[in-house]
């Protein structure tokens, strides 16, 4: 069937309504200063880094100040961009919200569409689609911080095919079922992440291991001693050491630059914390020549820049200068080094150093002081923890299976090479 679809521009397809298409408060509108510590939210391009729509980690504005600024505020349905910063993330604002006002950051701007020409959810999945990216990153200025030339032209003068709603409606349904999948694995995961992160703290931390009985060993009477090199009581038995006893550490050294490639030929190539999150591995970069790598099960950790991005190697990968990869001297320490890690990352971020972007050496992570129980109770840990992290790697499994379906689907659906039946 060929494609009849319209091709029509944002700004054909936006409210009637003053402000349908907005760009956020500019210079001395909204200053750092001015933020609260409650208040108005005010949206940054981190609340739409993980999803449609993330409804926390704020900053916030008096309502006097928001009032003062009333234009720039946001309303269900509007569909979010980034215009200067980290670029091509897009989200909608949900009916369901947890605050009554929001407003748009220096950083965003939105579209408030024509609901009986463009659904909000057909042109997210249109700005989030390969063609949507290829044309807000085909302009963005090079100079200084990456920005959109003239943002609010550019993102009016967008244009893109528009079938019928009813199609639009079949189209968002299809794409929105696969993202309510993905959105509820996501939960699944961050569930067990809690679950796992409570059972560390409740062994390690409170000291609340099952005891020879099974019972909680310090409630329970379980005898204490005084550690001088962590300072703290701790349990009879147990030593402090340092996190190079029980691992080995590969640090990360990129390849050059001419061995770099976007088409999938030899290993991926994690370079930093933007192609690892929330338990996810993403690399956007392949390299034929790796310089260092890590092996499947490998705990890979993130040492400059952002400090501390955290999870397992589903496979072998070329590790580029800021990330390391973690080897167990034993496995039955494998779950233990994952959360000893997450809770001493402010120790370890005090460590840091560089003059420009501030990282981690090798030393400084071999020397991290940590608790080494008896083998007896790591034993237990580990045993009780493998099935739980188990259940996250299959979930983690899940939730990359569907989002490959979902990108594969995405720009052929939306460019009506893939056609969906509605009714009507």
């Amino acid at each position: 069937m060929e494609n009849s679809w319209p091709l029509k521009s944002i700004a054909e397809c936006a409210s009637p309504e003053p402000y349908s298409t907005q760009i956020g408060p500019f210079g001395k509108a909204l200053m750092a200063h001015e933020y609260t510590p409650f208040g108005v939210p005010v949206l940054r391009g981190v609340n739409v880094n993980h999803g449609r729509f993330r409804d926390d980690d704020f900053v916030f504005i008096s309502e006097e100040k928001a009032n003062q600024l009333n234009k720039f505020e946001s309303y269900p349905k509007d569909v979010l961009l980034v215009h200067k910063g980290t670029i091509g993330p897009i989200g909608i604002m949900p009916t369901k919200r947890k605050y009554r006002r929001y407003i748009l950051g220096n950083s965003m701007m939105r579209v408030r569409c024509d609901r009986t020409k463009l659904l909000p959810e057909f042109l997210y999945y249109w700005l989030s689609s390969p063609n949507g990216q290829h044309y807000l990153f085909s302009r963005i200025s090079q100079v200084g911080v990456p920005q959109l030339q003239t943002p609010l032209t550019t993102l009016r003068q967008a244009t893109l095919l528009v079938p019928s709603l009813p199609e639009q409606q079949a189209i968002t349904g299809v794409l929105g079922k696969l993202d309510e999948k993905i959105e509820l694995n996501e939960q699944n995961r961050e569930n067990l992440e809690a679950i796992t992160n409570a059972i560390f703290k409740q062994w390690f931390i409170d000291f609340e291991f099952p005891n020879e009985e099974g019972k909680p060993y310090k409630s329970s009477g379980g005898g204490m001693i005084f550690n001088e090199e962590v300072v703290e009581q701790i349990p009879k038995g147990w030593e402090a050491g340092k996190l190079g006893d029980i691992i080995e550490l590969t640090m990360g050294l990129s390849p050059r630059g001419e061995y770099y490639n976007v088409i999938g030929k030899g290993l991926p190539l994690i370079n930093g914390a933007a192609d690892f999150s929330d338990g996810r591995v993403a690399p956007k970069k392949f390299t034929v020549k790796p310089t260092r790598v890590c092996k499947k099960g490998d705990l890979l950790f993130c040492i400059r820049g952002t400090i501390g991005n955290l999870t397992y190697a589903d496979r072998q990968y070329c590790l580029g200068r800021g990330v390391s990869a973690i080897s167990v001297k034993n496995d039955i320490h494998r779950e233990y080094i994952y959360f000893a890690l997450g809770n001493q990352l402010e120790a370890l971020k005090s460590e840091a150093a560089g003059s420009v972007i501030v990282g981690l050496s090798k030393p400084d992570i071999l020397k991290l002081r940590v608790l080494l129980p008896p083998r007896s109770v790591m034993r237990k840990f580990h045993e009780v923890l493998k099935d739980l992290f188990a259940k996250k790697e299959l979930n983690g499994l899940e939730i990359e299976n569907l989002s490959e379906i979902r990108d594969s689907l995405l720009p052929k659906i939306i460019a009506g090479k893939i056609r969906v039946l509605h009714l009507g």
